[in-house]
């Protein structure tokens, strides 16, 4: 997780713009690399509280939408407002008092323990001078993420799904309205894995935050999204409830490929590993003779 990057101190009239609640809004957001055109023409909204999960096959344009909406990737045109403030004009240290960023790849320069990571998450509240209060937040993030007895510890010494639990304490540590989360179930077991995603359903929906995640279990997605919105090609190509994302004719137009969908549970569970052809089957049985 990189905290976003300050520009300059906001005057005082920058500051009266932001409109607490707004959302967040990509307003026909193209964006590329090199020559390769990435988003086309994306538009979407997310509005104060709940848990979106942004599904879609490899080159989809699921992390660059979440690197445009985070300011950490230049889009061609359009823009994305949050809190009705353009975040390509205006932000730095009061844009990550609102919005916290997990990328998908985390390096760091320097050696860090588990909790001074952790503290940097509390970086744009108190300007490097922790408080009781952002002592108190750290010591949470720790305890939500199950790094306590791993917070003196250095982050090259943890296993990468320890490292990945890390980030997203500070993450959590930096208490944002707004949560761009980009695969955060990198390298996490299934307990880890199920736990964050109960503790994200859980923190929208007790404490109103936004939280929009780049995920590729599309049935952890069904179970813990209030909305699915997929993406092929740099475009969204549905948007809607678990309900209405998880059905073959939607995921195959996703994927290219059939899933059977069912409940469990009163969940929705694709069966994407499921409707091999018989020809497959042969050949496997005939390299195994």
């Amino acid at each position: 997780m990189s905290l976003l990057p300050f520009r300059r101190r906001e005057r005082r009239s920058e500051r009266s713009q932001w409109v607490p609640g707004c959302g967040i809004e990509a307003q026909s957001v193209c964006s590329s690399y090199g020559d390769t055109q990435v988003l086309h023409d994306v538009t979407a909204c997310f509005a104060q509280g709940g848990v979106t999960s942004l599904i879609g096959p490899n080159g989809a344009g699921k992390s660059t939408l979440l690197g445009v909406m985070s300011r950490l990737q230049h889009s061609d045109s359009g823009r994305v407002l949050v809190d009705g403030v353009d975040v390509s004009k205006n932000g730095g240290r009061e844009l990550a008092c609102r919005l916290a960023v997990l990328r998908q790849e985390n390096s760091m320069a320097i050696r860090l323990t588990v909790r001074e990571l952790v503290g940097f998450g509390r970086f744009p509240h108190n300007g490097g001078r922790p408080s009781p209060d952002d002592i108190e937040h750290v010591e949470y993030a720790l305890s939500a993420m199950e790094l306590e007895e791993f917070a003196d510890r250095y982050l090259d010494e943890l296993s990468g799904g320890q490292r990945q639990r890390a980030h997203i304490a500070m993450v959590l540590a930096q208490d944002t309205d707004y949560v761009l989360l980009d695969e955060p179930l990198n390298n996490l077991d299934l307990r880890h894995a199920t736990s964050i995603m109960r503790l994200l359903r859980r923190t929208a929906a007790e404490r109103g935050k936004t939280i929009v995640l780049v995920i590729h279990d599309i049935n952890i997605a069904a179970a813990y999204s209030d909305r699915i919105i997929a993406m092929k090609d740099g475009r969204i190509i549905a948007d809607g409830t678990p309900a209405d994302i998880m059905c073959t004719e939607v995921l195959r137009d996703v994927y290219d490929m059939d899933m059977q969908v069912t409940q469990v549970a009163g969940r929705y569970v694709a069966l994407y590993f499921d409707g091999e052809d018989d020809s497959a089957d042969a050949e496997v049985s005939a390299f195994s003779a």
